[in-house]
């Protein structure tokens, strides 16, 4: 089985730890004045959704964990359920509300995503880096009003609420960074 050190520890790499499957958040490389180098990281157990900091040597070794990544199309939600089709097999594959993370607010009916699993366990879904949505309701936008750096609330067609420019208005087709839930551009 390949292997991961920990001074090969990068955002999203995914390894075995304790039984358990981890992905990297966050990580530094640390070289004290005195004392051994080390890698300062902060990793999410892909199961539970737990985030833990620690700190390892950098040539601690980790077995690598393959995450199945599976190109799926989100067909609809009922009650805490939300069902996921493979476009090759019509397959339908149900997941729990809390197992969908945050992006997941973005996603609309019909649209593709990356159902995420591990030995056949669903953990979790991957939305697109980038979705284009409408604005639902927002305050009005003044004529003239172009501060680039003010910012508003706004209700998207998901049900979602992100800050917007002053000049967006309802019925306004806008582009949304899913990672970090900004904002990006009009579409």
């Amino acid at each position: 089985m390949p292997t991961i050190t920990a001074g090969d520890f990068r955002n999203g790499v995914t390894f075995e730890k304790d039984g358990s499957v981890c992905t990297v958040v966050e990580f530094q490389h640390v070289k004290p004045g005195k004392g051994a180098a080390f890698v300062r990281t902060k990793t999410k157990n892909v199961i539970t959704g737990a985030v833990t900091e620690t700190s390892y040597n950098p040539s601690a070794k980790f077995p690598t964990a393959f995450i199945e990544r599976r190109e799926m199309q989100y067909s609809y939600n009922d009650g805490g359920l939300y069902y996921f089709m493979d476009m090759e097999t019509y397959e339908q594959v149900p997941i729990n509300e809390k197992d969908l993370g945050d992006a997941f607010k973005f996603v609309k009916e019909n649209e593709m995503v990356k159902v995420l699993s591990y030995k056949g366990n669903v953990f979790g879904i991957e939305a697109p880096n980038f979705v284009v949505l409408q604005v639902t309701e927002t305050e009005p936008g003044f004529k003239g009003n172009t501060a680039t750096n003010t910012l508003k609330p706004a209700k998207l067609e998901t049900g979602a609420e992100i800050r917007v420019p002053l000049f967006i208005n309802e019925g306004d087709m806008i582009r949304i960074d899913t990672r970090t839930g900004e904002y990006m551009e009009r579409a």
